[in-house]
């Protein structure tokens, strides 16, 4: 569906209520302020409702106080529609889904290839390198100016997702919108320095002993990290995102075809295991997520598997992955 009808359904509302997926990162956090800098400058309402507060480092980010943590009591709020930014699947928000319960109409604005297309208006474009990018391109299309804080909400959710433009999903059009978003004066160092250069020294300390442990297969085309929940019980808490620096570091490896993370979680919901994916783009590892009830981008997907343990899920999915490279 295009960016036409998404423009139809902004316009046709007034109260919204935002949200995007759990475990934010920086284009789920970008593309959601960025939203709701649009329809706020649009004189409508909106209020912004995550499972999660915002991820360590991204405290800088403008209106980050706005987003309101998710919790049973706010089932009154009044709204006449759901939108979900960079959201594959509903329940993907967690249960911020739980306070649509009068059914009100979803916008559904997302770039993964895997969405389940759930909202009355789908608005999915796999081509855009980010949720972000889309909604800049709703400021152009519905002519409204953007300013110094939408930019950075954008700027932040693009770079991030393109992992600062060196991943294939950056383009020309890419290139183009950041160019513009950097005319509004952003501090690109600062912002690097926030996401990026602020690990603390214990979970540096707790990334180097999960590395050393690192495993391999098939000569290196396959690499892989199992974090068990005994390793981070060890933490009182973990403030950077685990996950993508692991397997950033591991997709530095030469001749490295896809690097996976399996992470043991214990949840209200009980025992579950978080595999993340990363492929250096001859393996689709959407398509493998795709078997595990996953899904996400063909260089970058997860997925997450419960009832079963660690080294059943790593053994499963490795045989997975060892047929593709195969085949």
């Amino acid at each position: 569906m295009s960016i036409h009808k998404a423009v139809d359904f902004i316009r046709k509302h007034k109260r919204f209520l935002i949200s995007s997926h759990t475990n934010m990162e920086g284009d789920a956090l970008g593309s959601q302020l960025g939203f709701y800098f649009l329809v706020r400058k649009l004189g409508k309402q909106a209020y912004m409702i995550d499972e999660e507060g915002a991820p360590y480092g991204y405290e800088f980010m403008p209106a980050i106080d706005k987003i309101r943590r998710y919790k049973s009591n706010l089932k009154g709020l009044k709204f006449d529609c759901f939108v979900t930014v960079d959201c594959s699947d509903l329940k993907r928000t967690g249960e911020v889904y739980l306070l649509n319960s009068e059914h009100k109409p979803v916008l559904n604005i997302d770039h993964h290839i895997s969405n389940a297309n759930f909202g009355e208006v789908n608005w999915v474009d796999p081509k855009a390198s980010s949720a972000s990018e889309m909604v800049f391109g709703l400021y152009k299309k519905m002519k409204v100016a953007l300013d110094k804080d939408a930019a950075l909400a954008l700027y932040v959710g693009i770079m991030t997702d393109t992992g600062s433009f060196r991943f294939n999903n950056t383009s020309n059009v890419t290139h183009a919108v950041t160019g513009e978003l950097l005319s509004y004066g952003i501090d690109v160092a600062g912002i690097y320095k926030n996401i990026y250069g602020n690990i603390p020294y214990s979970d540096l300390k707790l990334l180097t002993s999960i590395l050393v442990n690192m495993k391999t297969a098939l000569g290196g085309k396959i690499v892989w990290f199992e974090v068990g929940k005994h390793i981070l019980k060890k933490q009182k808490g973990i403030f950077f995102d685990l996950s993508e620096n692991l397997l950033t570091f591991a997709r530095t490896l030469r001749g490295l075809e896809v690097a996976v993370l399996f992470r043991e979680n214990l949840t209200e919901q009980g025992h579950e295991i978080r595999v993340n994916f990363r492929s250096q783009g001859k393996i689709d590892v959407n398509k493998i997520a795709n078997l595990f009830g996953g899904g996400g981008h063909k260089n970058a997907s997860g997925c997450t598997v419960r009832g079963l343990a660690l080294d059943q899920v790593s053994r499963l999915v490795l045989r997975k992955i060892k047929a593709e490279i195969k085949s």
